[in-house]
């Protein structure tokens, strides 16, 4: 009797085990199902979220490169029309140097055209306004020459003539030397410096300015010095502190053209 309870205490207790067991699957399976079905939910959101990132970024690649693309051919055809400017502002540039050299070229020859204009006018009336000397004074080539009153001596003769921003008399070339010869002076100081040597007399001649220039207020001439002057066509020494008669020398101005045609007769253009 005793072996026949304890054999059905056994059997009970198994068969609760297996109870115990079975449930306890169902309830991991259950729990192992849930997990499952909420891990391949998680998968699905990410996958979908990668998805719809991968598309935003070919669609803003997309963009950048339709954008990309745009800026260039916008920056090359500015690049175009840079360049065009370019070329057209060289040759605008080229045509006005050309120009700017016809102008200059012209207006020598006007120049020239209305200098010896004025020259004939000069040459039949000595103060005819076209004249690019001052009043009183002879025009010859670029040169105007003025005599002064009374006698100076050499270092005042100097001054007079700077005070009229003006110099001696001197030779600069042939064509001048020829027409102060011409004009046969007599006892004008020239523009030659003083000279401690006295040198009797010696022929006139363009050679003698080139080799020397002069400025009056250097010389100390209390001592004994001796200073040039004209006689005709040749050229003699005598002291400094001599008076003699003054011719000043300058550089004329250019004649204006249109002083030149208001000079002319009515009906000679």
């Amino acid at each position: 009797m005793p072996e026949e309870t304890v054999y059905a205490d056994l059997k009970f207790q198994d068969s609760h085990k297996k109870e115990e067991t079975q449930k306890s699957d169902k309830c991991g399976r259950k729990v192992s199902s849930a997990a499952s079905h909420s891990q391949h939910k998680t998968v699905m959101i990410l996958t979908l979220l990668c998805l719809l990132l991968f598309i935003g970024v070919v669609i803003l690649g997309g963009i950048f490169y339709t954008t990309l693309e745009s800026e260039m051919i916008k920056s090359n055809q500015l690049q175009s029309i840079k360049e065009e400017l370019q070329r057209n502002v060289s040759l605008q540039l080229m045509e006005n140097l050309n120009n700017s050299k016809k102008i200059k070229k012209l207006s020598a020859m006007l120049q020239n055209i209305a200098t010896q204009l004025c020259q004939e006018l000069y040459n039949k009336n000595p103060e005819h306004k076209c004249k690019p000397c001052p009043k009183g004074s002879q025009w010859y080539k670029n040169s105007c020459y003025s005599e002064a009153n009374g006698y100076k001596t050499w270092q005042e003769s100097v001054k007079f003539c700077s005070s009229q921003n003006a110099s001696l008399l001197k030779v600069k070339n042939k064509d001048e030397l020829e027409f102060i010869k011409s004009k046969k002076l007599q006892d004008y100081w020239l523009a030659l410096s003083p000279r401690k040597d006295h040198v009797y007399y010696e022929a006139l001649s363009e050679k003698m300015f080139l080799s020397e220039w002069f400025e009056g207020s250097k010389y100390d001439l209390n001592r004994m010095m001796y200073c040039r002057y004209i006689d005709r066509v040749y050229v003699y020494s005598a002291d400094c502190t001599i008076k003699k008669k003054i011719m000043c020398e300058k550089t004329a101005s250019k004649v204006q053209v249109e002083s030149v045609l208001n000079g002319l007769p009515d009906g000679s253009l």
